[in-house]
């Protein structure tokens, strides 16, 4: 069994005495707190932290870090507090105890919510020390080793939290020994006999290949040596999951996936790496567009390295990866190296890089954080941007931005800054200008181009494709909303308001305060917002107000008093004025304005029959009038009545065009074999533009009846 001795054996390798006594000192205190506490195996609890900390000590993480992962759930599972672990063992080893904890004060309904708070609890800890990961990551692996004692259901749900979150997380930071395990003990937790069948496949093709494999690996050696290049070949093990996945995926038999055979050669410096690639590549001719370079262009996570594919005797494919051996520290171990070679009182530039980048990820988590609605939302966020294939494009700089395979121009926006992405009109890749909803390819160079006036497009949701976008956009468009349907909320009120010859500029502000008071309200804006989503009619707040006012309640024979001056609109006001699709008014058309709750007004055909029964609520109707001033263009439906003929719908689009309209959509339904019926939808600027376009309809001979669309 292994014990505190073992491990302050293993950290007398790169620790001094005086703070392995501190790591020994938080064991004690551990040991006991949880003294009488057992886990579901059995063992004292106290061989749990134990063995997060030994998995730290692979890693050559600080003595604070194993502080805090002997004492990891003592706020948790015993009386003692962060205080008192503070005064005991400093501030930083409490705060990070505090991180790593999970959520015990607050009691969810909902397991999910409980584990999104969780989540964004660490995020926050995170930002503060990012440390806290790297030991929540450790107690998420030995938690994973000890499934076994749990019931079915809860190994399946641990199993898939940690796939989705803890795996992403450590792959996101480099830490690459992790990632792996966590991966293949969440796969033979979910699937434990397609794990167990895979894993026995592994093992009796590994037999059948090792003379073939030992035959690549000499041969690989046998080059570097000839060329005097310092360098040692290790063959590369495929992990469980990956095996499974790609089986999956690509469709692919199990022998196709393992006649890949993988190398990994390591070397002393990077100029080795492009000579030894060189070298490689007159052994065995390269697979052309599979070559990678990860040196010059790292991932986000700070890996480094060379990727090559080879076709090899027979033309059996053989996959290469030429590192250093800086580089293969940082594969294993990620943001973890940072403090590997800290302990060596060394700064390296690779570890230091890994750091800044994830200082920059989990500053982009705290973005999305205070964008997204609540923690549910928050979660989705995280669990999208972890972590796809990348992409590498330019800005015109040159600097390199690197995103997610699938991103778009919005995307690209996005990451460079919030504001340039909320304030995005056009584009132009490689100079030549192109759609927002372009998809990327590595290579290219962008120019973002802004406008003061820009603002985000509800559209925008259904292209781009990373959390910081999505997360960003979502909150624009409420911010936007919530402006606009205040402004709104201030017309509908100062239009009631009028009719008792006052206005809310003019209200004096006690009963402003005491209506808003007693609807629970937090300010004016909230009022005005309410009002303008349709949630509270602007009538019964003008009376209330008036009735505050006076310090008395309209007596029951006073008549109610309501103002008739129509509200303009212009077609430009936003997302709280919206056009009915079921009679689409134009400009022209007598209007009405029905109130509906969230939406704002929506803006129908004074003759429309959908408000049938609403016109038995005059509270939630509006009379409408247009604007002298519109700039807009507004869709209408038409309905034609044609004879069937070659060319009617390039004729029918011509004539359109000519009439400096769009056609938005256009269908052809076949009633006999020589009548049709064809349904436009067709852009517009008003009523009389829509009737010089009937007009010209009329003249073809073949046209018959022709009919507005709307109830």
């Amino acid at each position: 069994m292994f014990t505190i001795d073992d491990l302050a054996d293993r950290l007398g390798g790169y620790l001094p005495q005086n703070e392995i006594q501190q790591v020994k000192r938080a064991f004690y205190y551990a040991e006991q707190a949880h003294d009488g506490q057992r886990r579901r195996s059995g063992e004292p609890y106290v061989t749990h932290p134990l063995a997060v900390a030994n998995i730290l000590a692979n890693m050559h993480m600080d003595h604070q870090s194993l502080m805090a992962a002997m004492l990891h759930d003592v706020i948790e599972d015993t009386g003692v507090g962060k205080e008192a672990l503070a005064e005991q063992f400093g501030k930083p080893v409490a705060e990070l105890v505090d991180g790593v904890s999970k959520l015990t004060q607050i009691t969810f309904e909902d397991k999910a919510v409980a584990q999104a708070e969780n989540f964004q609890k660490m995020v926050l800890a995170m930002s503060r020390d990012i440390r806290v990961i790297i030991v929540k990551l450790a107690d998420r692996l030995h938690n994973m080793r000890t499934l076994g004692a749990l019931r079915p259901e809860k190994k399946r749900r641990i199993a898939r939290e940690t796939l989705e979150i803890y795996a992403r997380i450590a792959s996101r930071l480099g830490i690459n020994t992790i990632r792996v395990e966590l991966e293949d003990l969440s796969f033979q937790a979910l699937h434990p006999m397609r794990a167990e069948r895979i894993k026995r496949a592994v093992s009796s093709a590994r037999g059948h290949r090792r003379s073939a494999i030992r035959q690549v690996q000499n041969a690989l050696q046998q080059s570097l040596d000839d060329e005097g290049l310092p360098g040692t070949v290790i063959g590369r093990q495929k992990h469980l999951l990956s095996i499974y996945k790609k089986m999956r995926d690509q469709r692919k038999s199990f022998a196709e996936i393992m006649d890949v055979f993988g190398f990994r050669i390591i070397c002393d410096d990077v100029d080795s790496c492009y000579r030894i690639l060189g070298v490689v590549h007159n052994l065995y001719k390269p697979v052309p567009g599979r070559f990678k370079d990860y040196i010059a262009i790292p991932k986000a996570n700070g890996y480094q390295s060379l990727h090559t594919t080879l076709f090899g005797s027979g033309g059996m494919p053989i996959e290469v990866q030429i590192r250093t051996r800086e580089m293969e520290a940082m594969a294993n171990n990620g943001i973890a190296a940072h403090w590997l070679y800290k302990a060596g009182q060394t700064q390296h530039p690779i570890a230091e890089g890994s750091h800044a980048r994830a200082r920059s990820w989990i500053k982009g988590l705290l973005e999305m954080q205070r964008h997204a609605g609540d923690s549910l939302e928050f979660i989705e966020h995280v669990k999208n941007d972890l972590f796809p294939d990348d992409i590498y494009v330019f800005t015109p700089k040159g600097d390199i931005m690197e995103l997610p395979q699938g991103a778009t121009v919005i995307d690209f926006a996005y990451s460079v800054h919030t504001d340039i992405g909320n304030g995005t009109i056009a584009c132009r890749i490689d100079r030549h200008l192109a759609p927002l909803s372009t998809r990327l390819e590595s290579g290219q160079t962008l120019e973002i181009i802004t406008a003061p006036g820009g603002r985000p497009n509800l559209a925008w949701l259904n292209f781009v494709v990373t959390a910081k976008a999505r997360s960003a956009i979502r909150h624009a468009l409420k911010h936007q909303q919530h402006t606009e349907a205040v402004q709104l909320g201030r017309r509908l009120l100062n239009k009631s308001l009028a009719d008792f010859e006052t206005s809310l500029e003019e209200l004096p502000e006690a009963p402003l305060a005491s209506l808003l008071a007693e609807l629970g309200l937090k300010n004016e804006d909230a009022l005005l917002e309410s009002i303008g989503l349709g949630t509270r009619v602007a009538h019964v707040v003008a009376r209330r107000l008036i009735d505050l006012q006076q310090g008395e309640s309209r007596s029951e024979g006073e008549p109610e008093r309501r103002a008739h001056g129509p509200i303009v609109i212009s077609g430009a006001e936003g997302m709280v004025i919206k056009f009915a699709r079921c009679c689409h008014p134009l400009p022209g058309d007598p209007v009405i304005g029905h109130l509906s709750v969230g939406k704002g007004i929506v803006v129908h055909r004074a003759e429309c029959r959908n408000l049938g029964e609403l016109r038995n609520d005059p509270d939630k109707l509006f009379a409408l009038e247009w604007s002298d001033d519109i700039a807009e263009d507004f869709p209408v439906a038409l309905r034609l009545e044609v004879e069937s003929r070659r060319g009617l719908v390039a004729e029918l689009a011509g004539l359109v065009t000519d009439a400096d309209a769009n056609i938005e959509r256009i269908g052809i339904e076949e009633r006999d074999a020589r009548l049709a019926t064809v349904n436009l939808i067709l852009s517009v600027r008003d009523r009389v533009h829509l009737a010089r376009i009937i007009k010209r309809l009329r003249n073809l001979s073949h046209v018959g009846r022709i009919s507005r669309v709307g109830n």
